[in-house]
């Protein structure tokens, strides 16, 4: 099925982080916000790095990445999946990451996961020349990654975010 992205990018001026995926799941793009499917555990593990509670709504979500000058947005901007699986995905169009980190101060990306860090190096790294750093999925799928792990693997974000 093909899919065009339906969500805005997540950032202001003060970003410091690009966290990119690669297509809001399912279930995300029915709540309309990022990583909402109930075992996707990216905010599981954010609140566990910055030992931070954040409440489930978009808003409080929203603020907490703005606060942690944090921006959130995806590698594609179009393609053809299947579900919500990374592997079937194909006929892609990527989004627009120069313009968005143009307006920032972004210094760092970051993928959540392997498919998310191949489109960006070979679509968007050329005309950004941030190199990315790849962080484990917080997929359901990637369920052979432990909790601990995730968080482990995420805490450059707070490190980087900070500087």
């Amino acid at each position: 099925m093909k899919i065009i992205h339906p969500l805005e990018p997540i950032f202001n001026k003060d970003s410091k982080v690009l966290i990119l995926g690669t297509m809001p799941s399912i279930k995300s793009r029915e709540l309309g916000f990022y990583y909402m499917h109930p075992q996707n555990r990216f905010w599981s593990v954010l609140e566990i790095v910055f030992n931070e509670k954040i409440p489930n709504d978009i808003e409080s979500k929203t603020n907490f990445l703005l606060t942690h000058h944090i921006a959130l947005w995806d590698t594609i901007k179009s393609c053809t999946i299947t579900d919500s699986k990374d592997s079937s995905i194909k006929n892609v169009k990527v989004n627009n990451i120069k313009k968005l980190i143009k307006n920032t101060n972004i210094k760092y990306i970051f993928t959540t996961g392997k498919k998310s860090y191949e489109l960006y190096n070979k679509y968007i790294y050329p005309q950004t020349t941030i190199p990315a750093i790849l962080l484990y999925s917080p997929s359901p799928a990637n369920c052979a990654i432990s909790l601990a792990s995730l968080v482990e693997n995420y805490q450059i974000i707070k490190h980087k975010s900070q500087e």
